[in-house]
């Protein structure tokens, strides 16, 4: 398995180390190391992911707002609540306004040899795992996924530090490809 990460988000305004602004056929260097394999394109997850994540800060943001509101006002005064209650509330309403961006950047490509999947906002990440590596593909939903219609597909290794999950797909697009991924790990089995 490898992995990747960068702590900013690509640029397709700076063409390499000489700061000249790229054309079109030249990628950036952080588009280069974030690429899917040769000959493949990322696929993208469901923009139903987009209000999935929405409805998650909706149900941790109001009941938030309100416990720090009253856990304030009790202890250290009720002029304290407001302004505490506005930044846990501007942070649900940033977590709301970037969930499409994070939508965005979840995609998978499944190469000749290895399942590569990309992520992240502010740290995006890369991660490439061998097919002959794989020990477990499993499909998830919660009861938020179920009633959205999606579901997570999520690939365990030996490494239990990789996050190696594709959220947001389809139901069936998501057996779909654990079957695929089930399949190819059989192909190439490294025997551990």
């Amino acid at each position: 398995m490898v992995e990747i990460s960068a702590s900013q988000p690509p640029s397709e305004a700076t063409g390499g180390s000489t700061g000249m602004p790229a054309g079109p056929d030249v990628p950036s260097p952080m588009e280069t190391a974030f690429a899917p394999p040769r000959g493949t394109t990322w696929n993208r997850v469901d923009p139903v992911l987009t209000w999935y994540r929405r409805l998650l800060i909706l149900a941790a943001t109001i009941p938030s707002a309100a416990v720090v509101g009253l856990c304030a006002g009790l202890w250290a005064g009720w002029g304290w609540s407001v302004p505490l209650v506005a930044l846990v509330l501007a942070a649900g309403a940033l977590g709301w306004v970037t969930a499409p961006r994070v939508h965005a950047s979840w995609g998978y490509a499944e190469g000749p040899t290895d399942f590569h999947l990309t992520h992240g906002v502010l740290v995006r990440q890369l991660i490439v795992i061998p097919y002959g590596r794989m020990q477990v593909v499993d499909v998830t939903a919660n009861l938020l996924e179920q009633a959205l219609g999606i579901a997570t597909v999520r690939v365990r290794t030996a490494a239990t530090t990789t996050d190696a999950r594709v959220p947001g797909l389809r139901l069936e697009a998501a057996a779909q490809l654990r079957d695929r991924l089930a399949a190819r790990s059989e192909t190439f089995s490294t025997g551990l």
